[in-house]
C-alpha cells in the first residue's frame, strides 16, 4: 500500500498470467467494467496508476503477468466538510479522535480527502492508521485508531466480544410519559428494512438493547443518555424513533430525506454524540476511558 501527499491509501491489483491484455488499460477495463474508460485514462494521465514501488505507468504500457500494480481513487468533486477533528490522546498503540458531525470515518461514496482518516494520516504521519470501530457521519464524537498494524486486531476483539462500554447523549422531543419511566432498558428486534438506508424494528426475539437516562430537559426538548449494550446499525435513532421521541435533525426517522450530494445543509446536525468510551487495553492492560470535548445543542 501507498499512500500520497493527501493521505489517501492506494488498492493493490494482481496481474494474472491467465488473462491476455494488449495493455494495462485494456486489463483495467475489463477488469473493472463499472469504471467508465475515460476514468482511467485519466487516472494513467494523472500518474495514479503505478507500479508495486510508485513508478507511474501509462496506459498504453505493456500487461505483464505476474505482477502487481497500485492504483488511487480519483474524484473530480468533493464535498468540503467546514469543520475540525480534533486529538484527544495519542501513544504508540492507540489515537482517540474527537470527530465533528458530516464529516465521514473513511473513504467511501463521494467522500475521499474528506474523511476522518485521511485527515489524521496526513497531520500525524501515521500511515498504518487505522479506524477500531465506527460510527455514522452525521454523529459527532469520539473515534478510536489502531496505531500499529500488528495490534490492530487486538484492538477490534474488544468491539467484537461487546467489552467496550460507549455512552452517547442526545437531545429528543420532552415526553412526559417517557420521562416517568426513566431510566430504563428498552429493547427490540431491529433488522434492515426495504431501504438499506433504514433500519425497522419487528417481531421477535430482542437482539438490540439500549439504557436510556435522562440528563436534563429544556422544553420541548430534552438531552438523554444511552448506553448501548449491542452494535446494532442506527441502533439509538431506531430506539429513539420508536418510542416517540426521534432525535432532533434525524434526516433518516421517521422520514428519509433525499440525499444532498454537495450543497449540504450544516445548519441542522443530528443531536447525537458519542460522549464516553471505556475499555482495557489489550496491549498495555490499563484502563481507558475518554471523554468528548464536545456538546450538543
Amino acid at each position: 500500500m501507498k499512500v500520497n501527499s493527501e493521505g489517501i491509501s492506494s488498492s493493490r491489483v494482481y496481474l494474472p498470467a491467465r488473462q491476455n491484455h494488449a495493455c494495462l488499460l485494456d486489463f483495467f477495463i475489463a477488469n473493472f467494467p463499472h469504471i467508465d474508460q475515460a476514468e482511467w485514462e485519466a487516472r494513467f494521465a494523472e500518474g495514479l496508476v503505478m507500479t508495486a514501488d510508485g513508478v507511474p505507468v501509462q496506459a498504453n504500457n505493456t500487461y505483464v503477468p505476474n505482477t502487481h500494480l497500485l492504483y488511487f481513487r480519483r474524484l473530480a468533486r468533493e464535498p468540503e466538510i467546514p469543520f475540525e477533528e480534533s486529538i484527544l490522546f495519542q501513544d504508540e498503540h492507540i489515537l482517540v479522535a474527537d470527530k465533528p458531525h458530516f464529516l465521514p470515518v473513511t473513504p467511501s461514496g463521494l467522500y475521499l480527502h474528506q474523511t476522518l482518516l485521511n485527515r489524521l494520516k496526513k497531520k500525524t504521519g501515521i500511515q498504518e492508521l487505522s479506524p477500531i470501530h465506527r460510527i455514522d457521519r452525521d454523529t459527532a464524537g469520539l473515534v478510536i485508531f489502531s496505531v500499529n498494524l500488528k495490534e490492530r486486531a487486538q484492538y477490534q476483539n474488544l468491539f467484537r466480544d461487546r467489552v467496550v462500554k460507549k455512552v452517547y447523549e442526545a437531545i429528543a422531543p420532552y415526553s412526559e410519559e417517557l420521562i416517568n419511566k426513566l431510566p430504563m432498558t428498552y429493547q427490540s428486534r431491529i433488522e434492515e428494512s426495504e431501504h438499506f438506508l433504514q433500519m425497522q424494528e419487528v417481531e421477535g426475539e430482542a437482539n438490540a438493547d439500549t439504557l436510556i437516562e435522562l440528563l436534563e430537559t429544556s422544553k420541548p426538548w430534552a438531552k438523554y443518555r444511552l448506553t448501548p449494550g449491542s452494535g446494532k446499525k442506527h441502533q439509538l435513532r431506531c430506539h429513539l424513533y420508536s418510542l416517540g421521541i426521534p432525535i432532533q435533525n434525524d434526516q433518516i426517522y421517521p422520514i428519509l430525506t433525499p440525499y444532498q450530494e454537495y450543497d449540504l445543509d450544516f445548519s441542522k446536525p443530528l443531536q447525537l454524540l458519542a460522549k464516553e468510551i471505556y475499555f482495557k487495553d489489550p496491549v498495555t492492560g490499563q484502563e481507558r476511558c475518554f471523554t468528548s470535548q464536545r456538546v450538543l445543542g
